[in-house]
């Protein structure tokens, strides 16, 4: 646990954020797991909502949010704790492409902004993936059909062909 709490960054695809709680609430929440001191982790919240675009949201609930930014409070939670390795599981899931392409933007921007974050994301959506990954892996009902870089699945036309085809 402690381990999983100070090193690993999770985005759930259902954001897993408490309905009664502020955005701010719900980023301090990590950081108090993470046994941070309380000025430390105000501190600290901000500045991860500020970086995926809701530093003007801070006291809103969830439920006054679009999936969109849910899931961009899910990242700064994630971000907050400084993590080595953020994992992603299917981070664009119900978002039309506009938020698609905001999240997309938000995890390239991770990339270079914390280059010591390895970045592990699970998706179902091709167009995500190509997007902000240096390398990927395509998988299909447990069988490995492709290791490379972006460019080199997309030129894969039976690896396209096998994914198209799969559906979700």
């Amino acid at each position: 646990d402690t381990y999983r709490n100070h090193s690993i960054g999770f985005v759930f695809q259902s954001y897993n954020l408490i309905p009664h709680q502020t955005v701010l609430q719900n980023v301090e929440l990590a950081l108090t797991l993470s046994g941070v001191s309380k000025a430390e982790r105000k501190k600290r919240a901000v500045q991860a909502l500020e970086k995926v675009g809701l530093g003007d949201q801070l006291h809103k609930k969830p439920n006054q949010m679009s999936g969109g930014q849910m899931q961009r409070v899910a990242i700064a939670r994630a971000l907050a704790t400084n993590p080595s390795l953020l994992l992603l599981d299917e981070p664009a899931a119900g978002m039309n492409e506009g938020e698609s392409e905001e999240l997309s933007q938000i995890i390239r921007n991770i990339r270079v902004d914390h280059p010591q974050i390895a970045i592990l994301v699970i998706d179902h959506h091709m167009d995500v993936i190509m997007n902000v990954c240096d390398r990927l892996t395509v998988i299909n009902f447990g069988k490995q059909l492709a290791t490379g870089l972006p460019e080199e699945i997309q030129a894969n036309e039976d690896v396209i062909e096998a994914y198209l085809g799969a559906g979700d």
